[in-house]
């Protein structure tokens, strides 16, 4: 945990004026520093504080919650019906709508012909839960596995257990783009790429390598190819930002270093690890094995939407910083890459320490 008065000190000193002259490019008067500071400072300092509290709720990774329904045979058109959820949180469970056929009477599920097939639907997704995964256990048969989200609530349960092409890609897609909007790690991580390259046509070619790279380990290790311990990918995910904010660093003192000539090998290296990342999140969404390649198409769809959303993003707020021709004071340039540092390193620690001494669990 961060200390608070560290917190506030530094807050209080990101908005105290300055004495730093404050120039303005193409201007005819250097405009005094203390109004700049008025409007800048209180901003960074803001950004600071937000950066700094991110220690505290996104040192053990993000967290997508999602509820799991088990349906599972044990008869002929009866069911067991239990809900679990995959949430440190304490929220409610979403509720289920089942085919008309079927009855439902405390946990147990009584389905008449032609059994538990048909429209399934669950409400309140989006809401407490990001997704349902719905796992039905029927006798003499793999398991089907279906996920549903706020864009596509309801399933078509079929006896071979095959989703149409729609729902694959109406559920995977949003899943993709949740994640990295909720990943700060991940996108920590492609800030820091960004402020790295020095042209256009390099950042898209860091950009693509990373997104080669997260794709290769993204499909290996959901396919079952590899598998990496989620809790030491965490952490190494964690060292990546600090290794590309102390290159940037290094760039923004005027030297060049090897991460700053090769951008798309650091984005490459790295983007292998944060594939085992985005595996993590996948399989806890539930992969239809019925459906698992278009499934995992479409979960990197999102994946890929939500990054480009978060490059333009970043892109518009420079072109926005160059039109208005503004020269923040020079402690305003790198006191952001510090935080972002700062907090990833505590990231490491924190996930480190979890592997070595791992929580104990009350029973």
């Amino acid at each position: 945990m961060t200390r608070p008065s560290v917190i506030v000190r530094l807050i209080v000193h990101c908005m105290r004026p300055s004495r730093q002259p404050c120039a303005f490019r193409g201007a005819q008067q250097t405009m005094p520093c203390s109004k700049f500071s008025v409007v800048v400072k209180p901003l960074f300092g803001a950004l600071i504080g937000l950066l700094i509290a991110l220690c505290n709720g996104a040192a053990l990774a993000h967290e997508t919650p999602v509820a799991v329904l088990d349906l599972r045979e044990i008869g002929a058109g009866q069911f067991t019906v239990e809900w679990t959820y995959s949430s440190s949180r304490n929220m409610e469970l979403p509720e289920a709508a089942f085919p008309e056929q079927c009855t439902l009477e405390g946990r147990l599920l009584t389905c008449a012909e032609p059994g538990l097939l048909g429209r399934l639907t669950v409400e309140r997704i989006g809401i407490s839960y990001s997704g349902v995964v719905v796992r039905l256990h029927r006798e003499d048969m793999p398991i089907q596995t279906f996920t549903l989200t706020a864009a596509q609530p309801s399933a078509i349960m079929t006896p071979d257990g095959k989703l149409p092409l729609e729902h694959v890609a109406r559920s995977f897609i949003p899943l993709g783009f949740e994640h990295i909007m909720l990943g700060v790690d991940h996108l920590l991580f492609v800030l820091g790429l960004i402020l790295l390259v020095r042209s256009t046509r390099m950042l898209v070619k860091t950009i693509t390598a990373f997104t080669i790279a997260h794709s290769l380990t993204l499909a290996a290790a959901s396919l079952g190819w590899v598998g990496v311990p989620a809790a030491s990918v965490n952490a190494l995910i964690a060292l990546s930002i600090v290794v590309v904010m102390v290159e940037v660093v290094e760039l923004r003192r005027g030297l060049l270093p090897w991460g700053a000539q090769y951008p798309w090998a650091v984005a490459f290296g790295f983007g292998l690890l944060h594939g085992f990342g985005f595996a993590t999140a996948l399989t806890e969404q539930g992969l239809p094995p019925a459906s698992l390649p278009p499934a995992l198409l479409f979960f990197n769809i999102g994946v890929e939407l939500g990054q480009l959303a978060f490059v333009f993003l970043v892109l518009a707020c420079m072109w926005a910083h160059r039109t208005l021709l503004a020269v923040a004071p020079r402690w305003a340039q790198t006191s952001v890459i510090y935080a972002v540092g700062g907090i990833a390193a505590f990231w490491f620690l924190t996930r480190v320490s979890v592997i070595v001494a791992p929580p104990i669990v009350l029973s």
